[in-house]
C-alpha cells in the first residue's frame, strides 16, 4: 500500500476569490439534504483550505474537520475563529480515522479519498463505513477511468487503477486512484448507494482543452 499524501496547500492561493475558498456546487444540496434529515455531526474529510467546514458551522452543523495537511488545518482553524465558530479539527491519515465508530452523521469528501492506490482504497471505504452510524451518508468523488489523467503514460502507474500525478503543482507525486462503473459499485457494496452518476470538467492550458471526468456518489451506511 502506497504512502499517504495530501495536496501542498503552502502554494495554493487562500485569497477569498479562491474556488478553495467557496464552497462546491453539490455541498448546498447536501447542506438543505442533511438539515432536513436532521443530521447534526458533520465531517469534513480533506477538509483544505475549510471551506465546507465554514459553510456547514455557519449553518449549525457540529463540524469536525480533518485533513493529512497541517498547514490546511491549521488555515481552517483560523478561518473557523474568524468566523467565531467553534470545530474540532485534527490532522492525520484518512486510512485510520482519529474518530470513534459510529460518530458522525455525515461525511463530505470532494476530491479528497482517491489520494490512495487500490489496497489504500479499500482501508478507507472501511473506515467510512466504521465512524458512519447507521442510516449516515457519505458524498465522495472518485477520478474516471474516462478522464485525461489516468490516459497519461507518462505518469507511473502504481497499480491497474492508481497513478502517480507528475504534474507541476500542489499534487505533484500525489498518487490518484481511479474507477469505471463496475469497480465503484463494487468498492461500495456494504452501503445503500442513493445516487451515483458522473461529471465532466472541462478546463483548458497550453492551448489544450483538458476533460476532467469523476464519479459522484452519495453512499448511505444500511
Amino acid at each position: 500500500m502506497i504512502e499517504s499524501k495530501g495536496w501542498n496547500w503552502k502554494i495554493v492561493s487562500d485569497d477569498k476569490d479562491s474556488i478553495w475558498k467557496n464552497p462546491a456546487i453539490e455541498s448546498y444540496y447536501l447542506l438543505s439534504r442533511w438539515t432536513s434529515q436532521g443530521m447534526k455531526d458533520f465531517l469534513d474529510l480533506g477538509c483544505g483550505l475549510g471551506r465546507h467546514t465554514i459553510l456547514f458551522g455557519k449553518n449549525g452543523f457540529n463540524v469536525k474537520a480533518f485533513d493529512i495537511s497541517e498547514v490546511a488545518v491549521e488555515k481552517t482553524k483560523s478561518w473557523a475563529e474568524e468566523e467565531g465558530l467553534t470545530i474540532e479539527t485534527k490532522t492525520g491519515d484518512m486510512l485510520e480515522l482519529p474518530y470513534e465508530d459510529s460518530s458522525v452523521d455525515c461525511i463530505y469528501c470532494r476530491n479528497v479519498i482517491s489520494h490512495t492506490d487500490t489496497e489504500g482504497m479499500k482501508k478507507v471505504v472501511e473506515e467510512l463505513r466504521r465512524v458512519l452510524r447507521k442510516g449516515g451518508e457519505c458524498y465522495l468523488t472518485l477520478g474516471s477511468k474516462d478522464t485525461w489523467g489516468f490516459k497519461q503514460e507518462s505518469w507511473p502507474l502504481v497499480d491497474s487503477n492508481t497513478r502517480l500525478r507528475m504534474e507541476e503543482g500542489p499534487e505533484y507525486k500525489t498518487p490518484h486512484f481511479y474507477v469505471d462503473y463496475k469497480l465503484a459499485k463494487e468498492l461500495f457494496k456494504e452501503f445503500e448507494i442513493v445516487n451515483i452518476y458522473q461529471v465532466v470538467n472541462y478546463h483548458e492550458k497550453e492551448d489544450k482543452v483538458l476533460d476532467s471526468y469523476h464519479y459522484h456518489l452519495l453512499i448511505k451506511k444500511v
